[in-house]
C-alpha cells in the first residue's frame, strides 16, 4: 500500500509553502518570482509576511476588506503544481497566475496584457494527473471577469485574451517548435498556466491566468539582456487588475 501524500498532509502545515490553516485567504495571487510577492504586497492592507520558503513567498493582507494572499511559484509547473496542491490543502478557492510572458500573436507588444483562456499541455507535470488529451481550461467566469476588468483598467495598453503554450524548456524551444505554435494561432508562451488549470479542475477550484508581455518572439522584440520599465508597469498593472476582479466577484456574491 502506497502513501496518499495528499490525506497525509491535508489541512495540515504544508511541507514546501511553509504554511498552515488560517494563514492565507480563499484567494490567491500567483506571480513566478518570490520577488514579485513583495511587489503584490504593497497593493494590500495590513500585508503580513507569513512564509518565505524555497521559490515559495507569501503574503497576507486584505483589499478592499478582502482577505487575499499572494505566494510566488517559482519557474516552471513542477513547483506551480506543488504551490498550488498545497495551497489549496490549506483553503484556497481561487488561485490567479500574475505573470510575464513571450508573445506569438506579431500584434502584441512588451508591456501589453494578455489572459490566457486555454493552455497547451506541452510539459511533463500535467501528464502525472490527466491524459495527455483532457483539454486545460482556466475557470470561464473567472476569466472572463479578469478579462473585462483588464479592458477597462488597462491604462491604454493592449489587452488580448488566447491560448497558451505552457513549455517545460525555456532554451529547448526550437525554431521549428514555435513556427508549428504560431501556425496554430497560439498567443503566447508560458510555463505555469497548463499545470494550474489541470490541478485546479481536479480539485473543485478555480484558476486563470493574466501575463505582461516580456518579449515577442515574432517581431524578435524582447528584453532578455535588459530592464525594461514597459513589462515592470505591466507587473504593476496586472496586479491591480487582478486586486479588483477579486472585489468585483466577491460583490457579485452578495
Amino acid at each position: 500500500m502506497s502513501l496518499d501524500k495528499k490525506s497525509v498532509t491535508l489541512g495540515q502545515k504544508q511541507y514546501h509553502i511553509a504554511l498552515s490553516p488560517g494563514d492565507i485567504g480563499e484567494y490567491v495571487l500567483l506571480p513566478g518570482d518570490p520577488a514579485r510577492s513583495d511587489i503584490a504586497a504593497k497593493y494590500l492592507d495590513d500585508a503580513r509576511l507569513m512564509a518565505s520558503n524555497r521559490e515559495h513567498r507569501t503574503f497576507t493582507g486584505f483589499y478592499k476588506g478582502v482577505k487575499i494572499s499572494v505566494t510566488s511559484t517559482g519557474m516552471g509547473c513542477p513547483s506551480a503544481a506543488i504551490a498550488a496542491e498545497e495551497l489549496i490543502n490549506i483553503g484556497a478557492k481561487t488561485l490567479i497566475r500574475i505573470g510575464s510572458s513571450a508573445a506569438l500573436d506579431p500584434r502584441i507588444q512588451i508591456g501589453d496584457l494578455m489572459v490566457t483562456t486555454g493552455a497547451m499541455k506541452n510539459e511533463g507535470t500535467s501528464r502525472f494527473y490527466v491524459p495527455e488529451g483532457f483539454p486545460a481550461v482556466p475557470d470561464l467566469e473567472l476569466t472572463m471577469l479578469l478579462l473585462q476588468t483588464a479592458r477597462e483598467l488597462s491604462g491604454g495598453v493592449g489587452v488580448y485574451a488566447g491560448i497558451t503554450s505552457s513549455d517545460d524548456a525555456f532554451y529547448g524551444e526550437s525554431e521549428e517548435f514555435i513556427d508549428k505554435l504560431r501556425s496554430c494561432r497560439v498567443m503566447n508562451l508560458d510555463m505555469e498556466s497548463s499545470a494550474l488549470y489541470t490541478i485546479a479542475h481536479l480539485r473543485g477550484v478555480r484558476a486563470a491566468t493574466i501575463n505582461g508581455t516580456s518579449g515577442n518572439l515574432t517581431n524578435a522584440e524582447v528584453i532578455y539582456t535588459r530592464k525594461n520599465e514597459k513589462l515592470h508597469e505591466a507587473w504593476e498593472r496586472e496586479i491591480q487588475i487582478v486586486l479588483e476582479t477579486i472585489y468585483r466577484l466577491e460583490q457579485s456574491k452578495g
